[in-house]
């Protein structure tokens, strides 16, 4: 036990002092806290450009000041303009764009055209098609001569939220988000195949590195082979953890830095308002004024049921699940590692280990439509698939016994992957010259010397 220790110290120290690790450890957490800055800043420097748009109609006089003007946007009708008249000097007469409705358009839902010299911003094209829509729905409705049709739409309009109501088994009730635990499922699944197949990937370039330079000679003369193997798998998964804390723990300093000192004192407030803000737009198309007190109860039950979620739970599987498929695939890559003399020459052993991998990301992603699937259930408790799927499964709320039954076969799993590993290490460690097939493999899995 001595000697595996010496190992780990050895793998953790020399890996966590090479500048790829420092690297990547400090340029991971800024590319993170990109992904939740970036958007702030593109809201924070935003177009701010006045666009005024002409509106012809060709002669027809339907949707005269039927869409409303915006902050950044005026629309001008201009009732006696002929669209080829615009087409070619509009920007000259200070407009952004010529947008044409032909006559047509209640019949041809493509009967109308904006034209300018820019690629118009998905909003303004939102505004624009909203707008009419609504205006022809209500003209179609006033065709059959209906009294008091706004009052009848206004009054019939209506908003459906399902809300999610939890009992258990002890009548205990809480209230649940389907869509946060869809994005749960969707992180915890990938960061878990991104995490075990980095790191297990690892393991087998060591071992390759350590054959090639023939450094494996001169230590398998102090230590035994399955000793080097385990000291090197358990070396790597602390370097891993280690990595996976700091960046946690930098990319939420980075966030809180650059909130408070770069992006404006209320960008980030308007990121969270940003829903709210494009709710309202709508109810406002749809002329049912604002929606604020609704948005807010909305916010409130979305942030309740975040915090309803089991996060001992989630956050002790996900540890569990990263350590065991961690140690599971890393015994694997080591064998693969020790049988070759080149990482070219891995690629025929490859498939079968990484066609799992992939499968259980595949399955994970289905599981946010169908957590209670029978491939689901059983993906997540075949070892090979489960520290992917199951971590997927858990903000669905997985019956105990599951998740007992995947942690007890994973656990078994383990012991019967380093062993075969481990028989693997101590004869292809030390093979040189020779590629090795899945037959030189068996024989010396059955050795018994």
């Amino acid at each position: 036990m001595n000697k595996i220790s010496i190992i780990i110290q050895r793998e953790y120290i020399t890996r966590v002092r090479k500048k790829s690790f420092i690297i990547m450890t400090f340029l991971t957490p800024l590319l993170m806290a990109l992904i939740f800055v970036i958007p702030a800043l593109v809201m924070s420097n935003e177009d701010k450009d006045f666009k005024k748009i002409a509106v012809v109609e060709d002669g027809a006089d339907l949707f005269n000041g039927v869409i409303s003007d915006t902050k950044d946007t005026d629309f001008e009708y201009l009732p006696d303009a002929k669209i080829d008249d615009l087409k070619n000097n509009f920007s000259e007469l200070g407009y952004y764009g010529v947008l044409y409705i032909s006559p047509q358009v209640i019949t041809t839902p493509n009967a109308i055209q904006l034209i300018s010299k820019k690629q118009p911003p998905i909003g303004l094209l939102d505004h624009i098609s909203g707008s009419l829509e609504k205006e022809i729905e209500k003209q179609k409705l006033l065709s059959y001569n209906i009294e008091n049709l706004d009052e009848i739409l206004k009054s019939i309009n209506t908003s459906i939220k399902i809300q999610t109501i939890k009992i258990d088994d002890a009548g205990e009730v809480r209230e649940t988000s389907t869509g946060i635990a869809m994005g749960l499922a969707y992180i915890s699944g990938f960061l878990m195949y991104m995490l075990v197949f980095m790191f297990g990937a690892q393991v087998m370039r060591g071992v390759i590195e350590e054959k090639t330079s023939r450094i494996v000679e001169v230590i398998v003369s102090s230590v035994k082979p399955v000793q080097l193997m385990l000291g090197k798998i358990i070396g790597i998964a602390l370097v891993g953890l280690t990595q996976f804390a700091v960046w946690v723990l930098l990319t939420a300093a980075i966030v809180m830095i650059v909130k408070s000192n770069i992006l404006p004192a209320d960008t980030m407030e308007q990121v969270q308002q940003l829903p709210q803000s494009l709710a309202q737009a709508d109810q406002a198309v749809a002329g049912t004024g604002n929606m604020t007190e609704v948005q807010l109860t909305e916010m409130q039950s979305l942030f309740s049921s975040a915090l309803s979620q089991p996060w001992g739970l989630i956050i002790f599987a996900f540890l569990f699940y990263f350590i065991t498929g961690y140690l599971l695939y890393a015994s694997l890559f080591a064998a693969i590692g020790s049988a070759v003399d080149n990482e070219t020459e891995t690629q025929q052993f490859m498939l079968p280990v990484t066609v799992p991998i992939i499968l259980g990301l595949i399955v994970a992603m289905g599981t946010m439509q169908n957590p209670e699937s029978s491939i689901s259930f059983w993906f997540s408790i075949i070892p090979l698939t489960s520290p992917i799927v199951m971590v997927a499964r858990i903000p669905f709320d997985v019956p105990v016994w599951e998740i007992i039954l995947s942690m007890t076969l994973m656990v078994a799993t383990i012991f019967g992957c380093v062993w075969m590993a481990a028989k693997i290490y101590r004869t292809g460690i030390l093979m040189y010259g020779k590629k090795t097939s899945y037959k030189e493999i068996w024989k010396w899995l059955t050795y018994k010397g």
